[in-house]
């Protein structure tokens, strides 16, 4: 994971942090890579980084959510780095693909937010912090998806109308819908992203 971690870590110096938490993060993301080289291992214990992408509809109106079935909660989608991934990005638009069945989405490669929280399903040497790197990708709410083993059910969500979640949750939804509507209307389409076909 030699070259992933290179990556990650690039990834996180360029990345401009919007809010001074999301700034600490950062400091702290990158704290953890230059003291463990298998920082983004589900070995690595008990920090580790993950991926993983909110989904908003390009109106900024709905999100694809998964019922996740070992924590029992409405969650974005993302989850372990593998050898395979070439950055943080295509991790998270691999656990996108695999959690939600989308075959067809819009996938912005600049990281959206950081957000760090304890897990306690992850090991079974005890708690274990995900320090996970979210990415924004679009799809249409009639878009085919469906529901992996790890989920017991996937579904759009109006985001005036969110199921009870985490409260961190609500916060990455935010930012998510956020960025998807200022671009609207102040960037042009494709800026920053890439479209993800079906494989």
């Amino acid at each position: 994971m030699s070259s992933l971690h290179a990556s990650a870590v690039a990834t996180l110096e360029r990345w401009s942090a919007p809010t001074p938490g999301q700034e600490a993060l950062r400091e702290r993301y990158l704290a953890h890579l230059a003291e463990h080289a298998d920082g983004l291992a589900k070995a690595c214990f008990p920090d580790h980084l993950t991926a993983g992408a909110i989904v908003v509809s390009p109106d900024g109106g709905a999100v694809l959510l998964n019922h996740h079935r070992k924590a029992d909660a409405w969650l974005a989608f993302g989850g372990h780095l593998e050898a395979g991934d070439a950055s943080l990005a295509d991790g998270a638009r691999r656990e996108l693909v695999e959690e939600s069945g989308l075959t067809s989405f819009d996938f912005d490669e600049e990281p959206l937010s950081l957000d760090a929280h304890a897990v306690e399903f992850c090991s079974d040497r005890g708690t274990v912090h995900h320090l996970d790197v979210r990415f924004l990708a679009t799809a249409e709410p009639d878009a085919e998806h469906a529901a992996s083993e790890e989920s017991l059910d996937v579904r759009w969500w109006p985001v005036d109308a969110l199921p009870a979640t985490f409260d961190d949750m609500y916060v990455l939804i935010a930012a998510a819908v956020t960025r998807v509507r200022s671009r609207q209307s102040s960037s042009p389409p494709g800026g920053g992203s890439s479209r993800a076909p079906a494989e």
